[in-house]
């Protein structure tokens, strides 16, 4: 029922070429990605998915074990990189995923029968040698277990990430940049 589900803002030296996610998806609906360039203009695309109760589906794992996890992250490279200009810079993949229970606050608890409360993620900075890579602001429709893969220029530098979630909570971790 939200009609944005994120919104990303990439690092102006960060060249980002790409950014995947996974949404949850209430109906059959059109998905939309909307991308504004630095000139002002807009451009979009759209898929039509088959989707039903993605917003209030139940969770896939116990809420114990996905609160005591909360706030744990990975960060995969992939093997890519491609070396490019300036010399100092390479095109680099990654995967940051973000343990957190994400409850939409449209799930039932099977047993109880009351809404889990809302409790997600709202929002992700990345960053490298303190040079903004993305940042992404989201809601209820980012799927448990935040998952972002992206493509970006790399310096080289260690990859800082930041993530605060409804509850107030704050999550940092630092990772080593991919080797080359």
């Amino acid at each position: 029922p939200s009609p944005v589900a994120a919104t990303f803002t990439l690092g102006a030296d960060a060249a980002v070429s790409s950014i995947s996610t996974r949404v949850r998806v209430d109906r059959y609906t059109p998905v939309r990605a909307i991308a504004k360039l630095s000139d002002g203009s807009l451009h979009m695309t759209e898929t039509y998915v088959k989707a039903s109760g993605g917003c209030s589906a139940p969770m896939a794992k116990d809420q114990d074990d996905a609160l005591a996890n909360m706030g744990k992250m990975r960060l995969r490279w992939f093997n890519e990189a491609v070396h490019s200009e300036p010399k100092n810079m390479s095109k680099a993949s990654a995967q940051l995923m973000i343990r957190h229970p994400n409850n939409s606050g449209l799930q039932m608890d099977q047993i109880t029968r009351y809404y889990v409360p809302a409790h997600f993620v709202t929002k992700v900075s990345v960053s490298q040698g303190g040079d903004q890579v993305l940042a992404m602001e989201g809601g209820i429709s980012i799927s448990e277990d935040p998952n972002f893969r992206f493509e970006f220029e790399s310096s080289g530098k260690p990859i800082e990430v930041e993530a605060s979630d409804t509850e107030g909570n704050s999550f940092t971790q630092t990772f080593a940049p991919a080797e080359s």
